[in-house]
């Protein structure tokens, strides 16, 4: 007779299952046997059923009463997920799957981070089981509705944030230098002391044409950007100024009053800092100069660019340039004989070296001119009596940097050329029998600035040789 062999039973894993229990209101919460503790019962129940699968209920009470399922801040259920995330429960039971969440898009949120720390999910009354096929089927369509359901949150909130700033509502974030927020409204309320520099930004920068001068002013007398507090107390310091950060100033339209959204501009709830005439002095000079970044790139330099102009067809006229031989031949163009043929226009094209060395000659001429020192000498009193402006150039260093112009340009960057001559000659007209060039009245301060800068760095290599 055989011997029968009796098999060694094998070890079942235990399944630490935690039982979460909730009740939207407090009624009957009193009673010795309430709904909180029938839904227990349930659950344990079910694990009973499953204790061949190794199935053991926690001994711990994840149970919330009066509180409601369309968000997860709840007692009971911090607690579950504290404990999930520490690796103390292998499988959540409750009674029912709105039991743990009324909320679709927290329900997908719950169900990633059971996932993400392999915790299954079982409804007992309604057949869900995310160890099953089904279980997970039906878990893919409602993670799938939870997306749905994220995405339409979204653009409810894009939504509203586009009809608040379309009303002219501050819609929080950084806020901007001259401004500060109340804290009782939520809107912003004008810095006194800020708005002066934004102000002064304004006006300076219609005098001199760079941002770089007027951070370097700024840097100077201690000025920084803005220095703030957040919501939870920490301290944002000011930075000190670089020319991108005056440039971002002056194209902030919020110092008009305005709010801005995609591009939109409209009326907002806030004071404006700057006036209408500032902001359109401020843009013109912008205009007439555009920032260094985006000239720098030029392989050509143009130094008339923006002022010739051809007075035959009272067209502008752009630089352009040919290359023969190894040498570049630069000229600039007149637009309507491009556009209307070259038999149209007597002026046609120019050599760009002869016209700028006969505009650069009227502008050495007047720079060194006594009368221009007088009325650079006179400017700078007027504005020193104004005392609306802080006056960064003394009537003595004006007239040094006009007297040496001659070293002085030859040390200036094409850009800061282009800029000198772009703040004193308004236009150059260009005909076929000679040339007209228009004068600026009002562009002394931005020479006098560049000139300024370039005569202590050629004073300084001076000495040094």
């Amino acid at each position: 007779m055989k011997n029968a062999r009796s098999k060694a039973p094998v070890a079942k894993q235990i399944v630490r299952c935690a039982i979460y229990c909730r009740k939207s209101t407090e009624d009957g919460l009193e009673q010795e046997f309430n709904s909180l503790d029938a839904q227990r019962e349930a659950g344990e129940a079910y694990i009973a059923s499953q204790k061949h699968e190794g199935w053991m209920a926690l001994p711990t009470i994840y149970s919330d009463g009066g509180f409601t399922g369309a968000n997860t801040d709840r007692p009971a259920m911090q607690r579950l997920l504290e404990d999930i995330r520490g690796g103390r429960i292998d499988a959540v039971v409750t009674y029912k799957v709105d039991r743990l969440s009324r909320s679709l898009l927290d329900f997908a949120r719950l169900m990633e981070l059971f996932e993400e720390h392999g915790v299954s999910f079982v409804s007992v009354t309604q057949n869900f089981d995310t160890r099953t096929s089904m279980g997970r089927l039906t878990l893919n369509v409602l993670m799938s509705f939870g997306q749905f359901e994220r995405e339409i949150i979204a653009e409810r909130v894009r939504d509203k944030i586009a009809a608040s700033k379309r009303k002219g509502k501050f819609m929080g974030g950084t806020p901007v230098l001259g401004y500060d927020i109340c804290p009782t409204t939520h809107r912003l309320q004008i810095n006194a002391q800020e708005a002066n520099t934004v102000r002064h930004i304004f006006r300076r920068f219609a005098e001199v044409g760079s941002g770089l001068t007027i951070a370097r002013e700024l840097n100077s007398k201690g000025s920084t950007t803005k220095s703030w507090v957040t919501r939870d107390g920490t301290l944002r310091p000011g930075k000190p100024w670089n020319a991108s950060l005056i440039y971002r100033i002056l194209s902030n339209r919020t110092y008009l009053g305005e709010t801005i959204h995609k591009g939109e501009s409209y009326p907002g709830e806030h004071e404006p800092i700057v006036t209408q005439s500032m902001w359109d002095a401020a843009h013109a000079t912008l205009s007439a100069n555009p920032r260094r970044e985006q000239r720098s790139h030029e392989s050509v330099p143009a130094l008339l660019r923006g002022i010739i102009r051809c007075g035959h067809c009272d067209r502008a006229m752009t630089s352009t340039y040919t290359r023969k031989g190894g040498r570049t031949y630069r000229y600039y163009v007149c637009t309507g004989a491009t556009k209307s043929g070259y038999d149209s226009c007597p002026v046609k094209t120019v050599a760009a070296g002869d016209i700028e060395q006969a505009v650069l000659t009227q502008v050495r001429a007047i720079c060194k001119s006594p009368e221009m020192i007088a009325q650079t000498c006179c400017a700078i009193s007027r504005l020193k009596e104004e005392q609306e402006h802080d006056v960064a150039v003394s009537q003595w260093e004006a007239v040094d940097a006009l007297k040496q112009f001659d070293p002085v340009w030859e040390e200036l960057h094409p850009v800061e050329q282009r800029r000198v001559v772009g703040a004193l000659v308004e236009r150059v007209t260009v005909m076929a029998d000679g040339l007209d060039v228009r004068l600026r009245t009002d562009g002394i301060h931005s020479v006098v600035s560049a000139l300024k800068d370039t005569l202590e760095e050629h004073n300084e290599r001076s000495r040094r040789q």
